[in-house]
């Protein structure tokens, strides 16, 4: 029988990171003044952000300004704020270029929206950055209403399983991301302590060639421990082993699932030291992203689209993941009291948080500055971050300030791993402390965490230009180097400069990939001849289609 006690709360972990939402976006409603607790919150405060003068759409009550306030539907910001690291800086420093008002990605140049060195974020650029960044997505300005709803937050009861672990267990107000930028960099902290220098996702050959950094599963792996990587169905591949291939991809066969084999391993008892989950982050997302570049099309039609960007389909996976861990009973393996569940964010994503984060040292301080001329010496702004163990006190609140790489830290420092990777986990303080109970608090003693009812994700590709993701849209490139790389011959058209790469196709693009990089992650139900006929045909739909009407171009689509 495992020995009960609070010195094994983390002999096996589980990690799960979502997408894309701040902590006042998401828990700044948690606590407030009445409920005695010390939390960096957004009650009992007036917060605002000014609009810029160039705004058509003036505040109706002529204030100039945005309070914060309540958001009002499942899926805001709709369409999605600006990711990247350039967006990043307008809403931290209010400092947009004039050049690069109303660009995003690719058409944004130097000196990317930086802010003079050493200079204090604000906090007050989150409006100026949504309207610009609104403007390429929607061909034109936003009203004041569309604009408004980058400065909301959901209530408690809005997302009951989220607010529900955060309230049970325990939850930093202090967690912020590594990199002032978007998924693959702040997942590439989490997991190897730097990004190679990589400061925004475009284009992803750049992580799948170039970040070669060690990582957790190395050191897991030469320090005698197990690992695996617990992919949400249907999703084919892992971005985990995308962002980290050249380290990972011998590993890709035996250390990669399908997260029903996770809620199998957790039931049996069998999950390795390191349980590493992604959500579906290609397509009908469950990751609580905000919607997928644009849920809505010019001429202002709004398509049906709530499960894909709604936070619902977040709350939905994170119920099943709990679910999951809260029934591990296993006498001799893994279970809730040997077994941590840790639930974290890659990065805020442009949505509002008003405390400013701080100054942080590069991961190599000789490697100079990076793409975008940064130079890794800021870090992110706050994320959501829960503890979950039964040797964590019912309510607690962290006021420590950690970031990503305090994973690694802990990991570090509780399993022997060795050195530092970077010297950004040289100076991450682990959260170990936390396991403060000398005592278990039993399942049977934990609130009843439910998650409110929505409606199953199905792709509809009468809409694909909104069924995939801006992740799915920046992987798909390099998912066709891979492909060519590993000999098939796909259709020459969809490598040729200008064609029209419909989400339809990068889908099927995906399921062929995984079956020759990630075969424990293909469909199991499709030879991979008839996906082959299903490409070709695609391919040819769309070079009709295309000479009717232009479809979007994937590989220049932003992320």
């Amino acid at each position: 029988m495992t020995d009960h006690t609070n010195a094994h709360a983390m002999d096996h972990v589980i990690l799960v990171l979502f997408e894309n939402r701040s902590l006042d976006n998401m828990l700044g409603h948690l606590y407030g003044p009445a409920d005695g607790k010390i939390f960096e919150g957004v009650i009992g405060k007036d917060l605002s952000n000014p609009v810029p003068a160039w705004a058509e759409h003036q505040p109706p009550d002529g204030s100039g300004v945005v309070r914060y306030h309540a958001a009002t539907d499942m899926d805001s910001p709709n369409p999605d704020s600006g990711e990247e690291y350039f967006h990043t800086n307008v809403q931290l420093f209010n400092t947009l270029d004039d050049h690069n008002r109303g660009k995003m990605g690719g058409d944004v140049t130097a000196p990317w929206n930086a802010p003079a060195p050493h200079t204090k974020p604000t906090m007050d650029g989150f409006v100026t950055d949504y309207i610009s960044a609104f403007i390429p997505q929607m061909d034109r300005q936003p009203t004041f209403e569309e604009y408004a709803q980058i400065m909301t937050g959901y209530l408690p009861e809005d997302i009951p399983v989220l607010s529900g672990l955060a309230r049970d267990f325990g939850v930093f107000d202090h967690w912020y991301s590594e990199v002032p930028s978007q998924t693959f960099m702040n997942r590439s902290f989490w997991t190897a302590a730097t990004s190679s220098n990589i400061t925004i996702n475009h284009p992803v050959s750049n992580f799948i060639n170039g970040n070669t950094a060690e990582t957790i599963f190395d050191r897991l792996e030469a320090h005698g421990k197990t690992w695996k990587v617990y992919v949400m169905e249907p999703c084919p591949v892992s971005f985990a082993g995308l962002i980290h291939m050249s380290r990972l991809k011998d590993k890709f066969e035996t250390n990669f699932a399908p997260f029903s084999q996770f809620e199998k391993d957790a039931k049996e008892g069998t999950l390795p030291n390191f349980s590493f989950i992604e959500p579906n982050l290609f397509a009908g997302h469950g990751d609580y992203h905000p919607a997928a570049d644009r849920a809505m099309v010019p001429g202002d039609v709004v398509i049906p689209f709530d499960p894909p960007s709604s936070i619902m389909a977040g709350e939905l996976f994170l119920n099943r993941l709990y679910k999951a861990y809260h029934s591990m009973k296993s006498e001799t393996g893994a279970n809730i009291y040997n077994t941590t569940l840790f639930i974290g964010w890659d990065e805020p994503g442009g949505t509002y948080d008003h405390v400013p984060p701080g100054d942080v040292p590069p991961p190599d301080p000789n490697a100079g500055p990076g793409q975008c001329d940064f130079a890794f010496d800021r870090s992110g702004y706050r994320v959501p971050a829960i503890v979950v163990s039964p040797w964590v006190e019912s309510g607690s609140v962290y006021n420590d300030e950690h970031r990503h790489t305090s994973m690694i830290a802990t990991l570090r420092k509780l399993w022997n791993l060795g050195d530092p990777f970077t010297a950004r986990d040289a100076i991450a303080r682990p959260f170990d402390y936390v396991f403060t109970r000398e005592t278990p608090r039993e399942p049977k003693d934990w609130a009843a965490i439910n998650a409110r009812p929505a409606a199953e994700y199905h792709v509809n590709w009468e809409y694909t230009n909104h069924s995939l993701s801006a992740l799915g849209k920046a992987a798909t490139p390099g998912i066709i180097a891979q492909l060519k790389a590993h000999g098939v011959e796909i259709p020459a058209e969809v490598d040729t400069p200008g064609f029209a790469l419909t989400p339809q196709i990068a889908w099927s693009l995906v399921e062929l990939a995984s079956y020759h990089l990630f075969p424990t992650l293909a469909p199991s139900k499709k030879s991979i001849d008839s996906m082959m006929k299903q490409l070709k045909e695609q391919v040819a739909q769309a070079e009709q289609a295309a000479k009717q009407q232009p479809a979007e171009v994937l590989a220049g689509a932003s992320a």
